[in-house]
């Protein structure tokens, strides 16, 4: 019989095997996508590149700054989340620090950017079930409570930055947009009211133990949404430091671009990386990102703002989260007092 030692090397082997096949499949995919995107574009890559290169490296490190600190904010605002899922729950919730939850949402970050369908959104709610023993449905429920969250934010800033954008007169904002915004707030509400009709179904429709694991997810879902505004701030404060990551790598090139646009594009990224099609949206960002900036900018100066940006969207993620990940797998991370239902 195996000790318990030996089950976690069996467990963290497996989980290395399983990231590295994942991340080999997703690089050779993106390999081809990226090679599509840059035959599509009419760019002179030699002065994309100048540009890149003689970039204001405060400005840019300004960007890094800004856009870490959003890890504060939606760790503090999933905590919030958790806590209120807990107490509806009558479960136990064990107080820790904003920052320990957003070391796990960077780690699920990071498992987005080199993996397929959105694995770490699964994987965040894991590591805390199993830190703090709960339920990993209720956790689970969380974080599709969290992202509803997010949509609802992206859509209204989303509305922001066009409204900025038509007040202004400086650029037309495609009808498709304005759509794209209205849309995502009128998807929160249909997704929460399928929710709530879902219920009473599953409780009719599926065997008791897959009917429970649903309520526990459901709880966990509709038992977050209690002190809403301050979940809304936190999520605002969360996007804004997005916006500003933008607003610096834009500093950091030395040009000058509508303050609706530099809203309305942070949210557009988001949008497009959560496309479950290729880790991290990457190929995809790319190209809706620097399409939205020659609203403005030339297609050089568009595409390097868009090449910058993801260095700290993307590869900077997959560099600080990677290092966070396998710290976190080599240290275990043994489970402390919480919730002791675990299924």
């Amino acid at each position: 019989m195996s000790t318990p030692f030996e089950l976690q090397a069996k467990s963290l082997s497996l989980r290395r095997k399983f990231l590295s096949r994942q991340t080999a499949v997703s690089f050779a995919v993106l390999g081809g996508l990226l090679a599509l995107v840059l035959a599509r574009f009419d760019v002179a890559w030699g002065e994309t590149w100048d540009l890149m290169r003689h970039m204001n490296p405060v400005w840019y490190i300004a960007a890094v700054f800004v856009h870490y600190s959003t890890f504060i904010f939606r760790g503090a605002r999933w905590r919030l989340l958790l806590r209120n899922a807990a107490r509806r729950a009558g479960a136990h919730f064990e107080e820790r620090h904003a920052v320990y939850f957003g070391r796990i949402i960077l780690m699920s970050w990071f498992a987005n950017s080199v993996t397929f369908f959105r694995m770490g959104d699964a994987y965040r709610a894991y590591v805390y079930s199993e830190d703090a023993r709960s339920s990993f449905p209720r956790a689970a429920g969380t974080v599709l409570a969290d992202r509803l969250v997010d949509l609802s934010v992206v859509g209204a800033l989303m509305g922001v930055g066009l409204l900025v954008l038509l007040v202004g007169g400086q650029i037309t904002p495609p009808v498709i947009l304005t759509a794209a915004a209205a849309g995502l707030l009128a998807l929160v509400a249909v997704g929460l009211l399928a929710m709530l009709m879902a219920r009473r179904l599953v409780t009719l429709l599926l065997p008791k133990k897959l009917a429970d694991l649903y309520h526990r997810f459901h709880d966990g879902t509709m038992g977050s949404f209690g002190a809403l505004h301050w979940v809304f701030s936190l999520g605002l404060l969360g996007w804004l430091s997005e916006v500003g990551r933008l607003f610096f790598v834009i500093k950091a090139l030395g040009v000058s671009v509508p303050l609706g646009l530099v809203i309305f594009v942070p949210m557009a990224n988001g949008l497009l990386s959560a496309i479950p099609l290729t880790p991290g949206g990457l190929g995809i960002v790319e190209t809706g990102v620097s399409g939205l900036l020659q609203m403005e900018l030339t297609v050089e100066l568009a595409v390097a703002v868009a090449l910058i940006d993801r260095t700290i969207s993307y590869l900077s993620i997959i560099a600080t989260g990677g290092i966070v990940f396998t710290v976190h797998q080599l240290r275990g991370n043994p489970p402390t007092c919480g919730d002791a239902a675990v299924t």
